[in-house]
Order: structure tokens, then C-alpha cells, then sequence
């Protein structure tokens, strides 16, 4: 938009009963309804600095788009909805998920609500009643199974969504997920470089794609590394504090020769370390603990626990991309990525 013509000076306020409204910002702005209008629903023939001028002088005169008038005028809310776990999250990574998205589309005319589900529900109602009720324009979602039937769901309904985590279809819907094979495989070659030859993995919920992945990369890398592996399937690192640090104990009393354990979840990892402590063993000398987590906590907790990050400030903010692209480009290939650890990065 070469041709716009921009009045860069501080918009003067309105008057104290005049609602703000499209007609203002053009007034203000020096441009035309129609092209204010474009600009804050973000339409890619307006120019960057047009975009920011507009969105600048409708904060500061505090305008607020009518949200049944856009519905009635182009079919949409310019609503994301981020459906997700109520499950106790013990180290933010949920809470930094929510910031992220948001970020994600703070500067976008689509806002974020975060649409709940309790452990102890079908995660389908939520998504079928964001589809069925047309409240959100597109759908975020996480803890994403191999056949996962909500992503059946959407798909089938060529509704918008991304998902943090890849389905069996991941090749055809937008999605950013973290390496989790590579995880499981740099864990067991590391532990292996320091002599571990008995590791227990406790890993996510196997219902996960998350645990089949990194579970994956354990069994590829056991053979040539020389190192046995004993897989929980009494718990997994989504357990309770307690119940990790029980079972971790029992472990250790049944098998003495444990030397390592790897899990995929923060709060575990501490929880693996008390009860490793509490054995009488030392974390990093007798017994090594690995772990990835979202936040860098755990070598402040104690310097010795080997780990790998998780990008989740970088995964909420290009899921939010993905769903935008997936609502308004619904025939453009999927925005897809994967974080790949460090350790694998050329």
C-alpha cells in the first residue's frame, strides 16, 4: 500500500461519549474506512507501517472491535482456542505454552482462549463443542496420540488446528513438536560415555506419540552402546512427586546395579532425585539422573543433572502461526517444524 497516506503525529483524543470506531481511526489516521478496516484484520496487501499505525491509534483511543459485527461480516470470531489439560503442571510448562501462544498473536486481530479439559474427560467434548458451536476459528492443542481421534476429528471436518506433537497424519496437518526420538537416543549415548550400564527410563504416558518416540530412541540406541534398559510400566513422569519417588526407591532396592535414570518431565526428575539421595547415593557420582524440561530449573536444583531444553516459547509462538495460516491458507502446505536438541544441530 505505497499509496497511503500516513499521519505519523499522536492521534488527538476523542471526545469523552464518543464510543471509538472504524470511522475514528480513519479520521484520526487520515485513511480510509475501508483500508482501516483491512489493516486490522491483518490483510497482506496492507503495507507493515499502515498495520502499525492503525493498531497504534486503536489502542490508544481504546477501540474494541464489535465481535458479533466481525462474525456477521466474514464468518469468523478471531478466536484461537487452546484446549488443554487441567492437570497439575508442577514446573510451568503450561502456563509458558499459554504465554507463548499468546505472544504468538498479540499483534494479530485473533485472540487466545484457553479452553480447559479435566483428566477424567473425554478430550473430545471440548473440541467437538469449539467445532459444533463455531466459537474459535481454529484449534491449539497438545498431549497429541498416534492415532489421535480428535486430529481424525478436525481433519475430517477440514476444521483449522495445529497441535504441539506430531499424529500418525502429522504430514498433513500443521504441527511443532520436539525431538523426542533424538532425546531418548542422546540420553542413552551420553549415559553410555560414562560408564552407565543399567539405566531405568520412566517415560511420558504411553498413550503419548511423545513416549513412543523417545521410547524409540532408547531401544535404537541400547545395542550399540552396550547398555541395558529397564522401561517403567508402573509409572510414568506425569506421576505425582510421591509416587515417582516410591517407585524409584523400590527400583533401586529390587535392582541394586541401576545406575542412571532418564525421564521427560521435570517435576520426575527431582522426584527421581530425592529418592536416589534418600538410597544413600549421590547424584552424578553412584547414579546419574537425565531429563528435558521447558524451564532451565534443574541444574540450579543440583548442578550435577545432566539435560536437554525444550523450546516451548518457540513452539507456542509458531503454533499460533500455524493455525492462523491454517485458517485463512487452508489450501497452502501445513506449517510444520521440529525442535531438534542441541546436540544434533549442525
Amino acid at each position: 500500500m505505497s499509496q497511503d497516506k500516513i499521519d505519523n503525529s499522536k492521534p488527538s483524543r476523542t471526545a469523552a461519549n464518543e464510543k471509538p470506531t472504524l470511522k475514528t481511526i480513519a479520521r484520526l489516521s487520515g485513511l480510509a474506512v475501508p483500508t482501516v478496516s483491512r489493516a486490522l484484520n491483518d490483510a497482506p496487501d496492507i503495507g507493515t507501517d499502515t498495520k502499525k499505525l492503525i493498531r497504534q491509534i486503536a489502542t490508544d483511543i481504546g477501540y474494541v472491535p464489535n465481535r458479533a459485527g466481525v462474525r456477521l461480516r466474514t464468518g469468523r470470531t478471531n478466536v484461537v482456542s487452546l484446549v488443554i489439560s487441567t492437570e497439575h503442571d508442577f514446573m510451568g510448562h503450561t502456563a509458558r505454552l499459554i504465554t507463548s501462544v499468546a505472544g504468538g498473536l498479540r499483534h494479530t486481530p485473533f485472540h487466545l482462549v484457553v479452553t480447559p479439559f479435566f483428566p477424567d474427560q473425554d478430550p473430545m467434548v471440548p473440541v467437538r463443542y469449539i467445532v459444533e458451536t463455531g466459537s474459535a476459528d481454529a484449534i491449539i492443542m497438545n498431549q497429541v496420540q498416534p492415532d489421535d481421534p480428535r486430529v481424525a476429528y478436525l481433519m475430517e471436518r477440514n476444521f483449522p488446528f495445529a497441535t504441539h506433537g506430531r499424529s500418525n497424519w502429522a504430514d498433513q496437518h500443521p504441527y511443532y513438536d520436539f525431538d523426542n526420538k533424538a532425546f531418548g537416543q542422546i540420553a542413552i549415548k551420553k549415559l553410555a560415555a560414562r560408564g552407565r550400564k543399567s539405566i531405568l527410563i520412566i517415560a511420558p504416558p504411553r498413550t503419548q506419540s511423545y513416549a513412543q518416540h523417545i521410547i524409540s530412541g532408547v531401544r535404537e540406541s541400547v545395542d550399540p552402546h552396550g547398555a541395558e534398559i529397564l522401561i517403567a510400566d508402573e509409572i510414568t513422569s506425569d506421576a505425582s512427586g510421591a509416587e515417582v519417588v516410591a517407585f524409584v526407591q523400590d527400583k533401586l532396592r529390587e535392582r541394586p546395579d541401576i545406575d542412571a535414570v532418564v525421564t521427560a518431565s521435570t517435576s520426575s526428575a527431582m522426584a527421581a532425585v530425592a529418592a536416589i539421595e534418600q538410597h544413600g547415593a549421590q547424584v552424578g557420582q553412584q547414579i546419574d539422573v537425565f531429563a528435558k524440561e521447558a524451564i532451565p530449573f534443574l541444574k540450579l536444583f543440583r548442578a550435577d543433572i545432566l539435560t536437554i531444553a525444550e523450546q516451548v516459547n518457540t513452539a507456542g509462538e509458531f503454533l499460533a502461526q500455524a493455525a492462523i495460516q491454517a485458517i485463512r491458507s487452508p489450501d497452502d502446505p501445513p506449517m510444520q517444524a521440529l525442535d531438534v536438541p542441541e546436540d544434533r544441530r549442525s
